[in-house]
């Protein structure tokens, strides 16, 4: 199973800079905006360009909270 997550990681990593690429291109506020998408569910926080809407909805966003909220206890809280 540790290798799966491990693979999961990876995956939406690489989604995630993808996604915040786009959506610094296009000049919003990524961190408010993916924000927006976790909370509400609404894929119109992300922008279509360079097909970022549609990849960040490749990943359950309990799934993306979960791994955001891994990665900032093991970079801050440790």
């Amino acid at each position: 199973m540790e290798f799966a997550r491990q693979r999961d990681n990876a995956k939406i990593n690489e989604i995630l800079s993808v996604v915040y690429k786009a959506l610094s291109d296009k000049g919003y506020d990524p961190v408010n905006q993916i924000v927006g998408y976790v909370i509400s569910g609404d894929p119109t926080y992300i922008t279509g360009y360079n097909n970022a809407r549609t990849l960040i909805r490749r990943i359950d966003r309990n799934e993306l909270l979960e791994e955001l909220v891994a990665f900032y206890i093991d970079n801050k809280c440790k």
